[in-house]
């Protein structure tokens, strides 16, 4: 595939995943809501961790 393809593609991907973010937005507010409070979770629980090893380290 040359390099123009590929562009269009990720745009195409881009552009879709959008789309599917702002449909699922809509359509189902409560399970979207769900899901952001379950990915700042994990990325909260990962900076618990990661500064429980730095800490462990002196």
């Amino acid at each position: 595939m040359g390099t123009e393809a590929t562009v269009q593609v990720k745009k195409v991907l881009t552009y879709g995943g959008i789309a599917f973010v702002a449909y699922y937005l809509f359509a189902r507010p409560a399970d979207a809501a769900d899901a952001v409070k379950g990915a700042f979770d994990t990325v909260f629980n990962a900076a618990d961790s990661l500064a429980q090893f730095v800490n462990s380290l002196s």
